[in-house]
């Protein structure tokens, strides 16, 4: 591993309302874009997990660059209740040291 600093990293999991997934999946996918886009976030990665819960795996320049990212106003209001609605159950934030990493970075312009 080199030697800059290396990002903040999280996972967050959910239990969603039986039929909301595909709403959760338009919301998540929105907000997620315009965090990259315009917050500042290095994106996401959305997994649905055998045990039926959401995980969702984050980066960040730094926790304080995630902070400032989502304390401003909401980039999209309307796709945020959207993604909440869908939430039957939110389970506590992981926040993941990196040790090391062998991820290889997704080409631009991607999505």
């Amino acid at each position: 591993m080199s030697n800059a600093v290396p990002p903040f990293c999280a996972i967050y999991r959910w239990r969603l309302h039986p039929g909301s997934e595909a709403a959760f999946v338009e919301a998540w996918s929105r907000v997620t874009q315009l965090l990259r886009n315009e917050r500042g976030s290095l994106g996401s990665r959305l997994h649905r997990g055998p045990d039926q819960v959401w995980y969702s795996y984050t980066q960040w320049p730094s926790a304080e660059a995630k902070a400032e990212g989502l304390a401003r106003e909401s980039v999209d209001p309307d796709a945020w209740q959207r993604l909440r609605a869908c939430i039957a159950e939110s389970l506590p934030e992981l926040v993941l040291e990196p040790v090391a990493d062998f991820l290889a970075p997704l080409p631009l312009g991607g999505d």
